[in-house]
């Protein structure tokens, strides 16, 4: 059997992008947390949208009428940020992260599947552990201290912000349970791997 080493799709339906590079098999529930993130994060998109128009408003304001505004600037930045977070789970979803590992793609695919095993098992979810745990308590202090922009004219309720931080490592903690299910359907047969799509025979 040949792995599908073809290019990556950066868009279509959720359905697609489940099936989409799909090297280890799926499992029942990876399908529905990875549908469910790729649904979050096709929505949160729609927010790059709205930090554009932010900022296409702040640089009309400053430039035709020479109206330069703290608060449209603030708002871009939290609203972006708030994208980028929410989106880091979505890539790992569609295994459209970036990889610094050349070594990986010359793998067969068990030995990759133990390289993210291990990977999983020791580096990411302890680091998502330990970032969660502090992402949390730091984004609730923020809410009970009624943090705001130090500016004078900046924005209010800072702890919106942080909690989209805490919200981050939680979704990649649920994206990378994921994919460590998609592992051990192969290397244990646990739990038990989906049966592969088959191509639809469609008439011209």
């Amino acid at each position: 059997m040949s792995d599908d080493d073809g290019p990556k799709a950066s868009v279509g339906s959720a359905d697609e992008l489940l099936h989409h590079h799909s090297e280890f098999p799926r499992t029942r529930l990876s399908n529905a947390l990875d549908a469910g993130l790729i649904a979050l994060g096709k929505t949160a998109s729609w927010l790059w949208l709205v930090a554009m128009l932010v900022i296409i408003g702040a640089v009309v304001g400053r430039y035709a009428f020479g109206i330069g505004t703290l608060t449209l600037s603030e708002w871009f930045w939290h609203i972006s940020g708030a994208a980028w977070l929410i989106g880091l789970s979505y890539t790992l979803a569609v295994d459209d992260h970036v990889r610094v590992d050349f070594l990986h793609e010359r793998f067969g695919l068990r030995t990759k599947a133990w390289v993210e095993f291990f990977g999983i098992l020791v580096l990411l979810f302890p680091f998502l552990f330990f970032a969660a745990i502090e992402a949390v308590p730091f984004a609730y202090i923020s809410f009970e201290q009624g943090e705001r922009s130090a500016a004078p004219a900046g924005l209010g309720n800072r702890w919106v912000l942080k909690a989209f931080l805490a919200a981050a490592f939680i979704l990649l903690a649920v994206a990378a349970f994921s994919r460590l299910l998609r592992v051990t359907a192969l290397l244990f047969g646990f739990p038990a791997p989906m049966a592969p799509r088959r191509p639809d025979k469609g008439g011209a």
